[in-house]
């Protein structure tokens, strides 16, 4: 489109950001709406695989990303004991490096600061308060005030999207896998130079992630039942029940965890949205339309892939419906295809039964899924 649009984003996640970045580095007027009083992210780090460093670099944040994690290029495999069964070479989508692990809220203050540095309008502490769409526009009005007409609202707002609800009720929910991930930040270990997977016959898995010179964090995932929460006051040694079967690096991590309040716990749920991603003018994106597990590392990757096609839609596209249209044609089948690998994944891992579709992309597997998401999106 020859005009510049305007735009109004809600949420100012990773995807949110991105697509704000994105778009007003391509001269539209951006609004981005987000709840939270500040750019800070909560858990502990995030990788950054191939992929999603390739939209870093189109965006012009992937060196500040690199600058503050750690650069990675080889995944290594271990039995339960920490026997090494394999190391396995990432690939590379074009010359972006193979992966980075970086802390969230590091990669939140660079977006955020890539986004105000391409002239986009964060407004925090603020969500919408009322919607109103006709064919040209979006009459759109926020908490804290402020609003007024767009041609292009986008949900960035997460797998509890308030936008897909506005959308669409209650008809996708976030839907529990069963399945919990427990992580805690420490010290990275000198031989911690790539992620360290454990996994065997315990139908559990831990990993080893470096997100910065000094710090890593030990993650694990473990079937728990959906009101479970772990006791604010013995978190780690419910953790080091979870995790006694574990020998090698992951026992050295484990040792060090002696606070509770430094184990994060999160639910693994998921989202598909199987009716359109758009509705007019109004748009779901990221997690908010089809949140994965964390099995491939890939959920913020789709996000921000997502952001940058749609930018990209709407460089050739005529009007914002085609361009949309256009966008979750691209879009759609790459990210269902990671959901239901991730989710197929996680239950061969688990010992979960599998469903013959499940079992036919299990002999793509994480490394072949590495190399199929480093070809163009």
């Amino acid at each position: 489109m020859t005009s510049p649009l305007r735009v109004l984003i809600h949420g100012g996640g990773i995807g949110g950001l991105t697509l704000a970045t994105a778009l007003a580095r391509r001269g539209h007027h951006v609004d981005v709406a987000e709840l939270r009083d500040q750019p800070e992210a909560l858990g502990v780090g995030i990788i950054q695989p191939s992929n999603a460093l390739h939209v870093m670099r189109e965006i012009g944040a992937l060196d500040a990303c690199l600058a503050a994690g750690f650069e990675w290029e080889v995944l290594t495999i271990c039995d339960p004991t920490g026997a090494v069964l394999a190391k396995i070479p990432q690939p590379r989508m074009g010359d972006a490096p193979s992966n980075n692990g970086i802390p969230r809220p590091a990669l939140a203050r660079i977006l955020a600061t890539a986004a105000t540095g391409a002239g986009a309008n964060l407004r925090f502490g603020t969500t919408i308060a009322e919607l109103a769409e006709d064919a040209d526009g979006v009459d759109a009005t926020l908490t804290d005030g402020h609003g007024g007409r767009y041609d292009l609202v986008v949900g960035f707002d997460g797998i509890g999207s308030p936008l897909r609800k506005r959308l669409y009720g209650e008809t996708y929910p976030p839907e529990y896998t069963g399945f919990a991930n427990w992580r805690v930040t420490l010290p990275r270990s000198p031989e911690v130079e790539g992620v360290v997977m454990s996994t065997g016959n315990l139908k559990a898995k831990a990993l080893l992630t470096p997100i910065s010179d000094d710090l890593m964090y030990l993650g694990s995932v473990f079937a728990e039942a959906e009101d479970f929460r772990p006791d604010p006051e013995h978190a780690h040694e419910q953790l080091a029940e979870r995790l006694a079967g574990f020998g090698g690096p992951i026992a050295e991590a484990l040792a060090q965890v002696t606070d509770p309040a430094a184990v994060v716990y999160s639910r693994i749920s998921q989202v598909s949205v199987e009716e359109p991603w758009h509705v007019g003018r109004i748009a779901l994106a990221g997690d908010a339309a089809h949140a994965s597990t964390p099995h491939l590392a890939q959920g913020a990757a789709m996000a921000v892939e997502d952001a940058l096609v749609l930018a990209l839609s709407l460089d050739t596209a005529d009007t914002v419906p085609a361009a949309l249209a256009a966008w979750e044609e691209r879009r759609r089948p790459r990210a269902m295809w990671v959901q239901a690998l991730s989710r197929a994944v996680l239950k061969q891992e688990t010992g979960a039964p599998t469903t013959p579709e499940e079992d036919e992309l299990l002999e793509v597997g994480i490394p072949g899924a590495a190399h199929v998401l480093v070809q163009p999106y």
